[in-house]
């Protein structure tokens, strides 16, 4: 970390009053640099100067229509092929991003959370867990986590999100349903323990049950003060369970528009062509 990373923040805590009590600086690291961050996919361009700082501690909500560049984000961050970067850069904790393969930045600490997560045929769900904990323990130079030690540390993060244990003895994510799909993938991102978590539409093909599931276990897992999520959605739902510290819209490819918590309410009273004109 770099001195012109750190930067002090004038805070001052909502159960403060006055104009004085309470208030101090608090030191914030970023966590997240994307700075102009231009991309195409099969030669159309989809990112058009992107820029976003997310800081150690916080948790942040892109929200816009269909087709603005919200997947593509998430696609990019994680090293998907087929998504080809033409300009910008991105950091995390003060390391190229972009010049990572996905399975490096996985080791560094990035999660990707899929919109529809994959089914695997023929791999244990289980192996697979344990198998990408011990590579990316590897990678960070860490011993690995014998199979007792990883059973310990599987069930408690299946308890932790209400999901039966018997599951992960299937291949990955077959016969799942939607809300499964969802669930377990929180799962491996508690037993992985990423330090940035990306989750696209985490909350598409929940009911309200595993909805608040869900967000109790992205709380659980992420919110501490040496972690950040990007959290990708369309609905204000969500955001009822994991209450982040900006709202961000995202319209054709950038940013337009930054607000609190309280944007999100506004664009699902008034919807994103009436707040972001």
């Amino acid at each position: 970390m770099t001195a012109k990373d750190i930067w002090l923040e004038w805070t001052q805590p909502p159960s403060m009053a006055g104009p004085w009590l309470g208030s101090r600086w608090e030191l914030k690291s970023n966590m997240l640099q994307i700075h102009n961050l231009s991309a195409t996919v099969g030669g159309k361009p989809i990112l058009k100067g992107l820029s976003l700082t997310v800081n150690a501690g916080e948790i942040h909500a892109i929200m816009g229509p269909n087709g603005a560049g919200k997947s593509t984000l998430s696609y990019v961050l994680g090293g998907r092929p087929g998504y080809e970067v033409t300009g910008g850069s991105v950091t995390l904790d003060g390391q190229d991003l972009l010049a990572l393969e996905p399975h490096e930045r996985a080791a560094a600490g990035l999660f990707l959370g899929f919109q529809y997560p994959v089914e695997i045929p023929g791999v244990s769900f289980v192996q697979f867990l344990r198998e990408s904990l011990n590579s990316q323990r590897k990678a960070r130079g860490e011993a690995p986590l014998s199979g007792g030690e990883f059973l310990k540390l599987a069930r408690a993060q299946a308890a932790l999100l209400r999901f039966d244990m018997e599951m992960l003895k299937r291949p990955v994510n077959m016969g799942f349903s939607g809300g499964e799909k969802k669930r377990a993938e929180m799962v491996q991102m508690g037993i992985l323990d990423p330090t940035f978590a990306v989750l696209d539409e985490t909350d598409s093909g929940l009911d309200i049950d595993a909805l608040r599931v869900v967000g109790d276990g992205i709380n659980a897992i992420m919110r501490r003060p040496n972690k950040g999520v990007l959290l990708i959605t369309h609905y204000q739902r969500l955001l009822d369970y994991v209450r982040p510290d900006f709202v961000h819209i995202l319209s054709d490819g950038r940013i337009v528009k930054t607000g609190g918590p309280e944007l999100a309410l506004q664009l699902e009273a008034e919807g994103y062509e009436a707040v972001a004109a």
